[in-house]
C-alpha cells in the first residue's frame, strides 16, 4: 500500500512547512551554530536524519522530495510490523503515526500488539498515549493523535 493523498494532507497538516532546520522541541527558536538541541534536529515536513544540520534550509519542493522518501520508510515499517489485513484509511492512519514517532516505537506499542491481536478499537485507543515528547505532553501531538485515530476509525 502507498499513503493515499488524504494520509500525506494529515501529516502535512501536523507537520507544517518549515524552511530551516528546527529543533523540535522549540520549533520556533532560530537556532545558531553550537546550540544545544532538546528534541530532535527537523526540516520540511517533519523530516529528520544526519542530512538535518543546525543553518541548513530547504525550499518546499525539497521538503515534499523528502517527505516522499521518508513517506516509504514508514510505509514499509506500517507493512512490515502489521499482521493483520488494512483499510486504506488505517494505513494512512499508521504511517502518520510511525512517521512521527518512529517505527521503533511503533514496533513495541502495544498498538501495534492490539492491532495484530484484532483489537482494532484497542489499538484505536493507544493513539492518546502518545502524546507527550521528553515526558512532556504537547497540544499539537494530542490534536494530531487525536487526527490519527479518527482517521483510523474511519471518521
Amino acid at each position: 500500500m502507498k499513503t493515499s493523498e488524504r494520509g500525506v494532507a494529515l501529516i502535512c497538516a501536523h507537520e507544517g512547512f518549515v524552511p530551516r532546520a528546527y529543533d523540535d522541541f522549540d520549533p520556533k527558536k532560530v537556532l545558531k551554530p553550537g546550540d544545544k538541541v532538546r528534541g530532535t534536529l527537523t526540516i520540511g515536513f517533519g523530516s529528520t536524519g544526519p542530512h538535518v544540520f543546525i543553518g541548513k534550509e530547504i525550499t518546499e519542493a525539497e521538503g515534499k522530495e523528502l517527505l516522499k522518501v521518508d513517506l516509504q520508510t514508514a510505509e514499509s515499517a506500517v507493512t512490515k510490523l502489521v499482521r493483520v489485513p488494512l483499510k486504506q484509511n488505517e494505513f494512512d492512519a499508521l504511517v502518520s503515526f510511525v512517521f512521527n514517532v518512529g517505527s521503533g516505537n511503533f514496533a513495541g506499542s502495544t498498538l501495534l500488539k492490539k492491532l495484530n491481536a484484532g483489537d482494532r478499537i484497542g489499538a484505536a485507543d493507544q493513539f492518546g498515549r502518545w502524546n507527550k515528547s521528553k515526558g512532556i505532553e504537547l497540544a499539537g501531538l494530542t490534536k494530531r493523535r487525536l487526527a490519527e485515530r479518527n482517521l483510523f476509525m474511519g471518521a
